[in-house]
């Protein structure tokens, strides 16, 4: 599908900076961008450049000079779009970066939607669907591993996983169905027996990817985690700590947290998004009871719970509810106030929680004790301490996750009737469904519709 239309764009943030870029990519690029163009002589054409070449000029508003520029000419089909594209780098000014935007709309270009410049690429066959999305993955990576994840997405990590099992699926396809077109010369004795094995293992590699999107969500988006525990047993300190600053307060006084507190933090590179709760316990005070029921809410949609237990002070039965909080839930118990004389030990907790696999650690938040042992705990909980991923695909879109699903339950159904001994032309239905859920991935078998939900999604200038 070509695009006939020119498009700009500012390219770079609206905001103050040292440089500045307007996009500009289409049939005209070139024509519109030398419309605006200048060159120090006067003499110079962007016309008569080569492609990948950076020219020294003044972008030009009529006979008003508006910048001193370089200017790139990258032409088709070698450039982002695969369409000829023009870049001023001008100063890096909301106002200027506008007027020259302005200015090459004057022109003849109009103004790009978001995303268009990626959705171009796509269209034009540079980048399918999962490479396209993994560009906005790039710009939004809020961590060094998501950022990585990103990278690797974007060359192709994902893509090409799932090109190489819809290839396998309609080898099986067109075999089944040119043997129904022409049994007599193509015969499926034996066929059945020769499937299964390759459905299993595609059953296999479906379910590898959909397993690690709940690491991709983390990578993606950060740990959400949530602090509880009772008033005074070290929550807030605790939040303090790993913020690196006192965002949180601390006194002696107890329920002086009353609403939640919100911060996101790195730890080796893994993104926390951490929640400071009010410390639960029964209370008549209406604002510090608010306050108790927001942290229970929480708590039950944490990815992981930190329960701070004030080590120097008997159990009860606010100790009871957090526990019941801790089932089946990810989740690491810091035995806070070690400086102190322990009145509670590892050995009640275990028994109380009735899980012997839960992390605990010893910790003061007095001396920054077991903090280090925190952190690597996390790693390993959520990434079984390997953090590198340098060959491991991992899905990080929620819509990808959904597609490998229907894939692998269309393969569930061809597994069945294979079991069940159900004529050729049963599975080759399911097959087809599997193969489509996956070109969904790839963009293969998707609509328009879809298509540019996600590109809306894109920032102007992508």
């Amino acid at each position: 599908m070509k695009q006939t239309e020119t498009i700009a764009a500012i390219a770079t943030a609206l905001s103050d900076s040292g440089i500045g870029i307007v996009r500009i990519s289409g049939e005209e690029a070139i024509e519109i961008g030398n419309r605006v163009y200048k060159s120090k002589n006067g003499c110079h054409n962007l016309k008569d450049y080569g492609s990948h070449t950076i020219h020294y000029g003044f972008i030009v508003d009529g006979e008003e000079i508006l910048d001193e520029v370089m200017v790139a000419i990258m032409k088709a089909p070698n450039s982002y779009t695969k369409e000829d594209t023009v870049e001023i780098n001008c100063h890096g000014g909301v106002l200027i970066m506008q007027k020259i935007l302005e200015a090459v709309l004057k022109q003849g270009a109009r103004l790009a939607e978001p995303g268009e410049f990626t959705k171009r690429a796509f269209l034009n066959g540079r980048i399918d669907l999962a490479r396209a999305e993994a560009v906005m993955d790039l710009i939004h990576s809020r961590n060094e591993f998501a950022l990585k994840s990103s990278v690797k997405q974007l060359k192709g990590s994902v893509s090409d996983c799932i090109r190489k099992m819809r290839e396998e699926i309609l080898y099986e396809i067109a075999f089944i169905e040119s043997a129904l077109d022409d049994p007599e010369h193509i015969s499926t004795e034996g066929y059945p027996e020769k499937l299964l094995p390759k459905i299993q293992d595609l059953l296999g590699r479906c379910e590898k990817l959909i397993n690690s999107a709940d690491n991709g969500k983390v990578l993606k988006e950060g740990i959400n985690t949530v602090i509880v525990g009772k008033p005074n047993a070290g929550k807030s300190s605790l939040l303090n700590i790993l913020v690196g600053e006192d965002k949180a307060i601390v006194t002696d006084v107890a329920g002086t947290t009353r609403d939640v507190l919100e911060e996101s933090i790195r730890l080796h590179g893994i993104g926390l998004n951490i929640i400071d709760t009010a410390g639960i316990r029964a209370t008549e005070d209406v604002v510090e009871k608010i306050g108790v029921q927001r942290a229970l809410k929480y708590a039950k949609d944490a990815d992981l719970i930190l329960y701070v237990v004030d080590s120097s002070v008997a159990l009860d039965e606010s100790d009871e509810e957090i526990l019941d909080l801790l089932k089946d839930k990810k989740c690491i118990i810091l035995l806070n106030k070690t400086d102190l004389e322990p009145v509670v030990t590892e050995e009640m907790l275990r028994e109380k929680i009735g899980d012997p696999r839960v992390c605990m650690i010893r910790t003061s938040t007095k001396d920054n004790t077991g903090i280090e042992a925190f952190e690597n705990t996390i790693k390993d909980m959520f990434f079984g301490g390997m953090l590198s991923f340098n060959e491991e695909v991992v899905i990080t879109s929620m819509r990808h996750k959904q597609a490998l699903e229907e894939a692998r339950d269309s393969l569930l159904m061809v597994k069945k009737s294979l079991e069940d001994e159900m004529p050729e032309d049963f599975y080759s239905i399911d097959l087809r469904n599997a193969c489509d859920a996956l070109g969904a991935i790839t963009g293969d078998t998707v609509g328009e519709d879809l298509v540019n939900e996600i590109f809306s999604k894109f920032c102007m200038g992508k």
